[in-house]
């Protein structure tokens, strides 16, 4: 039975790997015959609001809930769907829903809800500071959003108000982990276990794989914690034989253009459309995922996958859970240029191995990663949610206190 959807997303100023989870979802739930509504907030808006009242409606957004409250008024939903709220949409869309008596699946796409920064990385390095605190101060004093003071004590009053009101265990029916890895960290820290259900992303299969090449490749943000120095550390090391292609834009761009300068081996292609993306990784000899921090997915390397294409990846994160060292790809130490020069040097050296697994990444993604087996865990999540919501709607009507915002119920 088709079920209404209205799915709830706060879009980036830069394209990123969630819109694109979230387009994906939403392109997958369409075509099974759901129907499908999209309430899209744009962080493109937040350049004509003072930093002052982006912060308070970080915490709560009277607009927002007036919006969902709406949406669900005209159209009776059956789930709202939350990707990214942060900051416009707020955890008052949540509160909307759960009023309203819909049930409300949040997915975790990053570490926002733990640490002001969603990344757990500060200064080249895990940091895991703020979740020993309900008010993540340690990230006031480092400036840790976008390095500013003003910008990091919105999203840390976002945080500290929402742990205080209890919003996650009392408001949302079930929460997506992305991986295996992220589901550990949020229970780590006081989610509970039994509202969180692991359905990793997906991506379309390509039809045809692969037939490899010469030529290992990058695909990414340009950025310190995503392991690009160390990767140009490797190529130092590596023979005059081995090539590397880089894709992607970032913060790092200068140096990635001037290592490719001075080392014609590299080969800078800047940012590309994903579909000759995909054609690079596909005639690629290894993806190389060198990132240094606790990444929630990894949704490269489930492209590369796709392509039959083996992973090259720091064993960190969720990206050491993708890739299964020996038969997809190979592990290294994250920021270990040696490491991965070896990791390197081993696949250029045993060719037959490298056809093995070709075999096996391509037979990964047929296992884990199509939209087959997503829309079937999707499917199993949201029955679970309306399942749960029917406790929802009793508690609220029992319970008025669970909103901070009692006059705004339905």
């Amino acid at each position: 039975m088709p079920l209404k959807i209205l799915s709830v997303h706060n879009k980036y100023k830069f394209r990123g790997g969630e819109d694109e989870a979230r387009e994906s979802d939403s392109r997958m739930l369409a075509s099974k015959g759901h129907n499908l509504r999209e309430l899209v907030f744009d962080n493109a808006a937040i350049g004509g609001l003072n930093v002052l009242k982006a912060g308070i409606q970080a915490s709560w957004s009277p607009y927002s809930y007036k919006m969902v409250v709406s949406e669900i008024r005209n159209w009776s939903p059956d789930i709202v769907d939350i990707h990214n709220f942060f900051p416009l949409a707020s955890p008052s869309v949540h509160y909307a829903a759960r009023r309203c008596g819909v049930p409300v699946v949040q997915t975790l796409h990053n570490y926002r809800l733990l640490c002001p920064a969603a990344t757990f990385f500060r200064n080249g390095a895990v940091c895991e500071d703020c979740v020993k605190h309900s008010m993540p101060w340690p990230a006031l004093v480092h400036k840790c959003y976008r390095g500013s003071a003003a910008q990091t004590a919105a999203v840390s009053t976002m945080i500290g108000v929402h742990r205080v009101l209890k919003t996650w265990e009392n408001v949302v029916s079930v929460f997506i982990a992305v991986s295996e890895f992220a589901k550990r960290k949020f229970v780590e820290n006081g989610f509970p276990e039994s509202k969180i259900v692991v359905k990793p992303n997906f991506v379309l299969d390509p039809g045809l794989a692969g037939v490899g090449g010469q030529d290992f490749i990058f695909v990414g943000r340009l950025a310190v914690d995503k392991g690009v120095r160390t990767l140009i550390k490797a190529m130092e090391i590596m023979d005059a034989g081995t090539r590397l292609k880089i894709v992607g834009d970032g913060p790092l761009e200068a140096e990635v253009r001037a290592a490719a300068e001075r080392d014609n081996r590299i080969q800078y292609l800047g940012r590309l459309p994903q579909p000759e993306v995909l054609s690079l990784m596909g005639s690629a000899k290894c993806l190389i995922f060198p990132s240094e921090l606790y990444e929630t997915f990894g949704r490269v390397a489930a492209e590369a996958f796709a392509q039959s294409t083996p992973v090259i990846a720091s064993r960190i994160g969720a990206v050491a859970e993708i890739v299964d060292h020996g038969r997809t790809g190979l592990l290294f130490t994250p920021g270990d240029a040696h490491a991965l020069a070896s990791a390197m040097t081993c696949l250029n050296q045993n060719p037959n191995k490298m056809a093995e697994m070709r075999i096996e990444a391509r037979r990964e993604f047929e296992q884990k990663y199509t939209m087959e087996r997503n829309y079937s865990l999707m499917m199993a999540v949201y029955q679970r949610a309306l399942s749960e919501g029917v406790k929802g709607r009793t508690n609220d009507r029992s319970s008025p206190s669970t909103s901070p915002h009692p006059r705004h119920a339905c």
